[in-house]
């Protein structure tokens, strides 16, 4: 199990991103939450195995199909948990 926060960059706002992302992070079994940032970004915390984690990563880097991801950074944080997959507003 492991926690990688996640920042997603390029035209991901408005294309239904956060539900999409959390939709797959359920389907994969992770947990954390997803929301939008004031940059223009997606952020992403999530907890699962490592195998789950590394496939949502790959998610990311496409998106749904309207978004148009540039970059994806990401960064290994302390073991957390939750309880769901949520969308922050």
């Amino acid at each position: 199990m492991k926690t990688v926060h996640i920042v997603i960059k390029g035209k991901v706002q408005g294309v239904f991103f956060r539900a999409s992302a959390r939709e797959e992070g359920e389907r994969l079994g992770l947990v954390g939450w997803v929301k939008n940032t004031r940059q223009g970004d997606v952020e992403a915390l999530v907890t699962g195995s490592n195998e789950a984690v590394a496939q949502f990563i790959g998610w990311c880097k496409k998106g749904p199909s309207r978004a148009h991801v540039s970059e994806v950074v990401t960064a290994e944080k302390d073991l957390e948990n939750f309880s769901s997959f949520t969308i922050i507003r």
